[in-house]
Protein backbone atom coordinates (compact mmCIF):
# COMPACT_ATOMS: atom_id res chain seq x y z
CA UNK A 1 0.00 0.00 0.00
CA UNK A 2 1.33 3.03 -1.55
CA UNK A 3 0.83 6.52 0.41
CA UNK A 4 0.98 9.89 -1.12
CA UNK A 5 -1.91 12.11 -0.06
CA UNK A 6 -3.08 12.63 3.24
CA UNK A 7 -5.34 15.00 4.92
CA UNK A 8 -4.52 16.02 8.30
CA UNK A 9 -8.32 16.81 10.77
CA UNK A 10 -8.17 18.59 14.04
CA UNK A 11 -10.69 19.20 16.39
CA UNK A 12 -13.20 21.66 15.92
CA UNK A 13 -12.27 24.68 17.44
CA UNK A 14 -9.51 23.72 19.65
CA UNK A 15 -6.15 25.61 19.39
CA UNK A 16 -4.04 22.87 21.06
CA UNK A 17 -5.40 20.37 18.14
CA UNK A 18 -5.06 22.73 15.16
CA UNK A 19 -1.33 23.20 16.46
CA UNK A 20 -0.90 19.79 16.36
CA UNK A 21 -2.00 19.37 12.67
CA UNK A 22 0.13 22.19 11.87
CA UNK A 23 2.96 20.60 13.49
CA UNK A 24 1.83 17.08 12.29
CA UNK A 25 1.51 18.34 8.76
CA UNK A 26 5.04 20.13 8.71
CA UNK A 27 6.49 16.71 9.19
CA UNK A 28 4.47 14.78 6.62
CA UNK A 29 5.71 17.37 4.41
CA UNK A 30 9.45 17.46 4.95
CA UNK A 31 8.67 13.36 4.04
CA UNK A 32 7.91 14.49 0.90
CA UNK A 33 3.74 13.52 1.23
CA UNK A 34 0.99 15.78 -0.43
CA UNK A 35 -0.28 17.18 2.34
CA UNK A 36 -4.16 18.77 2.78
CA UNK A 37 -5.28 20.61 5.69
CA UNK A 38 -8.56 21.81 6.72
CA UNK A 39 -9.66 25.40 7.07
CA UNK A 40 -8.53 27.15 9.42
CA UNK A 41 -5.40 25.26 9.41
CA UNK A 42 -2.86 26.15 6.75
CA UNK A 43 0.25 25.97 6.44
CA UNK A 44 2.88 26.39 3.31
CA UNK A 45 3.58 23.51 1.12
CA UNK A 46 0.04 21.86 1.88
CA UNK A 47 -3.09 22.54 0.06
CA UNK A 48 -6.02 23.81 2.35
CA UNK A 49 -9.64 22.81 1.85
CA UNK A 50 -12.50 24.69 3.11
CA UNK A 51 -14.58 21.55 5.05
CA UNK A 52 -14.28 18.24 6.31
CA UNK A 53 -17.45 17.59 3.42
CA UNK A 54 -14.74 18.30 0.86
CA UNK A 55 -12.64 15.18 1.95
CA UNK A 56 -14.87 13.49 -0.29
CA UNK A 57 -14.15 15.24 -3.49
CA UNK A 58 -10.22 14.22 -3.20
CA UNK A 59 -8.62 10.30 -3.68
CA UNK A 60 -6.77 10.27 -0.11
CA UNK A 61 -4.67 7.42 0.81
CA UNK A 62 -4.62 8.17 4.25
CA UNK A 63 -6.33 10.98 6.97
CA UNK A 64 -5.08 11.67 10.49
CA UNK A 65 -7.31 12.93 13.05
CA UNK A 66 -6.17 14.82 16.33
CA UNK A 67 -8.71 15.24 18.75
CA UNK A 68 -10.69 13.12 20.84
CA UNK A 69 -13.62 10.03 19.50
CA UNK A 70 -15.60 13.10 18.48
CA UNK A 71 -13.53 14.15 15.88
CA UNK A 72 -12.69 10.21 14.45
CA UNK A 73 -16.28 9.70 14.79
CA UNK A 74 -17.42 13.13 12.56
CA UNK A 75 -14.36 12.38 10.20
CA UNK A 76 -15.68 8.65 9.44
CA UNK A 77 -18.89 9.89 8.55
CA UNK A 78 -17.30 11.99 5.59
CA UNK A 79 -15.29 9.05 4.50
CA UNK A 80 -17.50 7.35 2.20
CA UNK A 81 -14.89 4.45 0.72
CA UNK A 82 -12.36 2.84 2.47
CA UNK A 83 -9.61 5.61 3.22
CA UNK A 84 -7.59 4.59 6.49
CA UNK A 85 -7.77 6.83 9.39
CA UNK A 86 -4.77 7.08 11.80
CA UNK A 87 -5.99 8.52 15.26
CA UNK A 88 -4.35 10.85 17.66
CA UNK A 89 -5.67 11.12 20.96
CA UNK A 90 -5.34 15.11 21.04
CA UNK A 91 -7.36 16.83 24.27
CA UNK A 92 -9.79 13.77 24.19
CA UNK A 93 -11.22 12.28 27.55
CA UNK A 94 -9.90 8.69 26.87
CA UNK A 95 -9.71 8.28 23.32
CA UNK A 96 -10.77 5.44 22.86
CA UNK A 97 -10.65 4.65 18.87
CA UNK A 98 -6.83 6.24 19.09
CA UNK A 99 -3.83 4.35 18.20
CA UNK A 100 -1.38 6.92 19.65
CA UNK A 101 -0.66 10.07 21.49
CA UNK A 102 1.52 12.96 19.96
CA UNK A 103 4.53 12.42 21.41
CA UNK A 104 4.56 9.02 18.99
CA UNK A 105 3.90 10.99 15.59
CA UNK A 106 7.62 10.91 14.79
CA UNK A 107 7.56 6.57 15.25
CA UNK A 108 4.08 6.44 13.37
CA UNK A 109 5.61 8.30 10.47
CA UNK A 110 8.16 6.14 9.69
CA UNK A 111 6.10 3.21 10.08
CA UNK A 112 3.35 4.82 7.40
CA UNK A 113 6.76 5.27 5.01
CA UNK A 114 8.10 2.17 5.49
CA UNK A 115 4.63 0.67 5.05
CA UNK A 116 4.93 -1.18 8.69
CA UNK A 117 1.20 -0.63 9.88
CA UNK A 118 -2.07 -3.10 10.40
CA UNK A 119 -5.50 -2.19 8.77
CA UNK A 120 -8.22 -2.84 11.22
CA UNK A 121 -11.74 -2.87 9.12
CA UNK A 122 -14.50 -2.33 11.92
CA UNK A 123 -19.05 -2.47 10.65
CA UNK A 124 -20.54 0.79 9.66
CA UNK A 125 -24.14 0.81 9.98
CA UNK A 126 -26.51 3.61 8.30
CA UNK A 127 -30.24 4.26 8.75
CA UNK A 128 -33.00 5.70 6.06
CA UNK A 129 -36.22 6.82 6.19
CA UNK A 130 -38.94 7.41 3.26
CA UNK A 131 -35.96 7.32 0.89
CA UNK A 132 -33.35 9.42 2.41
CA UNK A 133 -30.07 7.81 3.54
CA UNK A 134 -28.02 9.23 5.69
CA UNK A 135 -24.38 9.60 6.48
CA UNK A 136 -23.07 6.18 8.14
CA UNK A 137 -22.25 5.77 11.98
CA UNK A 138 -19.06 4.06 13.24
CA UNK A 139 -20.43 3.23 16.38
CA UNK A 140 -24.46 3.46 16.79
CA UNK A 141 -27.37 5.03 15.61
CA UNK A 142 -29.89 5.83 18.37
CA UNK A 143 -33.80 6.00 17.84
CA UNK A 144 -35.61 7.98 20.35
CA UNK A 145 -39.14 9.59 21.35
CA UNK A 146 -39.76 13.03 20.51
CA UNK A 147 -42.12 13.66 23.00
CA UNK A 148 -41.28 13.40 26.77
CA UNK A 149 -44.49 13.52 27.98
CA UNK A 150 -45.65 9.79 26.90
CA UNK A 151 -44.10 6.54 26.27
CA UNK A 152 -43.88 5.30 23.26
CA UNK A 153 -44.34 2.26 21.46
CA UNK A 154 -41.28 0.58 18.88
CA UNK A 155 -41.53 -2.35 16.78
CA UNK A 156 -38.37 -3.87 16.05
CA UNK A 157 -38.08 -5.74 12.92
CA UNK A 158 -34.99 -8.25 12.50
CA UNK A 159 -34.64 -11.19 10.11
CA UNK A 160 -38.13 -13.08 10.73
CA UNK A 161 -38.87 -11.47 14.64
CA UNK A 162 -40.49 -8.71 15.66
CA UNK A 163 -40.40 -7.22 19.24
CA UNK A 164 -42.95 -4.55 19.73
CA UNK A 165 -42.99 -3.08 23.41
CA UNK A 166 -43.06 0.42 24.95
CA UNK A 167 -40.03 2.48 25.80
CA UNK A 168 -37.94 5.33 25.11
CA UNK A 169 -35.93 4.19 22.47
CA UNK A 170 -33.77 1.86 21.19
CA UNK A 171 -29.83 1.88 19.96
CA UNK A 172 -28.43 -0.23 17.25
CA UNK A 173 -24.75 -0.60 17.86
CA UNK A 174 -21.49 -1.87 16.37
CA UNK A 175 -19.24 -3.98 17.94
CA UNK A 176 -17.01 -0.72 17.91
CA UNK A 177 -19.85 0.96 19.49
CA UNK A 178 -20.17 -1.90 22.19
CA UNK A 179 -18.21 0.36 24.85
CA UNK A 180 -20.06 3.41 24.37
CA UNK A 181 -23.65 4.43 25.01
CA UNK A 182 -24.91 0.71 24.36
CA UNK A 183 -22.76 -0.76 27.51
CA UNK A 184 -23.85 2.24 29.58
CA UNK A 185 -27.14 1.10 29.74
CA UNK A 186 -26.28 -2.54 30.16
CA UNK A 187 -25.24 -3.60 26.39
CA UNK A 188 -22.70 -6.36 26.06
CA UNK A 189 -18.68 -5.17 24.82
CA UNK A 190 -18.15 -7.15 21.77
CA UNK A 191 -14.66 -7.97 19.97
CA UNK A 192 -14.37 -4.84 17.34
CA UNK A 193 -13.68 -7.55 14.72
CA UNK A 194 -17.28 -9.32 14.47
CA UNK A 195 -19.90 -8.55 11.49
CA UNK A 196 -22.88 -8.46 14.11
CA UNK A 197 -24.87 -5.60 15.78
CA UNK A 198 -26.39 -4.63 18.84
CA UNK A 199 -29.96 -4.31 19.75
CA UNK A 200 -30.39 -2.37 23.09
CA UNK A 201 -33.79 -1.30 24.60
CA UNK A 202 -33.85 2.16 25.90
CA UNK A 203 -36.09 2.03 29.06
CA UNK A 204 -38.22 -0.28 28.29
CA UNK A 205 -41.42 -0.90 29.88
CA UNK A 206 -40.78 -4.71 30.58
CA UNK A 207 -37.53 -5.84 31.21
CA UNK A 208 -35.82 -6.62 27.56
CA UNK A 209 -32.38 -7.21 27.60
CA UNK A 210 -29.63 -6.49 24.36
CA UNK A 211 -29.80 -8.33 21.41
CA UNK A 212 -27.23 -9.42 19.49
CA UNK A 213 -28.48 -10.13 15.54
CA UNK A 214 -26.64 -10.87 12.41
CA UNK A 215 -25.72 -7.79 10.62
CA UNK A 216 -28.54 -7.43 8.12
CA UNK A 217 -31.33 -4.79 8.38
CA UNK A 218 -33.50 -3.82 11.13
CA UNK A 219 -36.47 -1.69 10.84
CA UNK A 220 -37.37 0.30 13.29
CA UNK A 221 -41.28 1.75 13.63
CA UNK A 222 -42.58 4.50 16.38
CA UNK A 223 -46.03 5.20 17.15
CA UNK A 224 -44.70 9.03 17.93
CA UNK A 225 -42.63 11.34 16.04
CA UNK A 226 -39.11 10.26 16.77
CA UNK A 227 -35.42 11.38 16.36
CA UNK A 228 -32.42 9.38 14.69
CA UNK A 229 -29.35 10.19 16.04
CA UNK A 230 -26.28 8.74 14.15
CA UNK A 231 -23.16 8.71 16.62
CA UNK A 232 -24.81 11.66 19.15
CA UNK A 233 -23.89 13.99 16.93
CA UNK A 234 -25.76 14.34 13.75
CA UNK A 235 -29.88 14.25 13.95
CA UNK A 236 -32.79 13.53 11.86
CA UNK A 237 -36.32 13.03 12.20
CA UNK A 238 -39.07 10.56 11.30
CA UNK A 239 -42.54 11.00 11.53
CA UNK A 240 -44.88 8.23 14.19
CA UNK A 241 -45.26 5.13 11.81
CA UNK A 242 -42.04 5.63 9.45
CA UNK A 243 -40.35 2.55 8.94
CA UNK A 244 -36.48 3.45 9.81
CA UNK A 245 -33.89 0.48 7.98
CA UNK A 246 -30.91 0.42 9.87
CA UNK A 247 -28.26 -1.71 8.37
CA UNK A 248 -24.65 -2.44 7.57
CA UNK A 249 -23.02 0.40 5.38
CA UNK A 250 -21.39 -0.84 2.22
CA UNK A 251 -18.05 0.57 3.40
CA UNK A 252 -15.97 -0.58 6.56
CA UNK A 253 -14.36 2.16 8.79
CA UNK A 254 -10.68 1.48 8.02
CA UNK A 255 -7.89 2.27 11.22
CA UNK A 256 -4.10 2.51 10.74
CA UNK A 257 -2.79 0.33 13.61
CA UNK A 258 0.95 0.02 14.52
CA UNK A 259 0.60 -3.18 15.91
CA UNK A 260 -2.23 -5.64 16.62
CA UNK A 261 -3.64 -5.56 20.20
CA UNK A 262 -6.05 -7.78 22.13
CA UNK A 263 -9.22 -5.91 22.77
CA UNK A 264 -8.65 -2.07 22.48
CA UNK A 265 -11.45 -0.34 23.37
CA UNK A 266 -11.80 -2.19 26.77
CA UNK A 267 -8.19 -1.97 27.92
CA UNK A 268 -8.84 1.85 27.42
CA UNK A 269 -11.79 1.79 29.80
CA UNK A 270 -10.27 -0.02 32.27
CA UNK A 271 -11.25 -3.40 32.70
Amino acid sequence: MKINKVAIVSKFGSKKSENAAKMTAEKLLKQKFKVYTISPVSIKGGEEINSLEDLRKIKLDLVITLGGDGTTLRTFRNLENETPLLAINVGGNRGILSEIKLDEINNAIQHIRKNEIWLDKRTRVVASCNGEQFQPALNEIYVNRKNLTKTAEFEIKFQNDTVKQKMDGVIISTPSGSTGHSLSIGGPVLHESLDVLIITPVAPVHRLPSIVVPDEKVEITCSHDCNIVMDAQVIKSASFGDIITIKKYKKPAVFVRLKKKGLRQMTKLGF
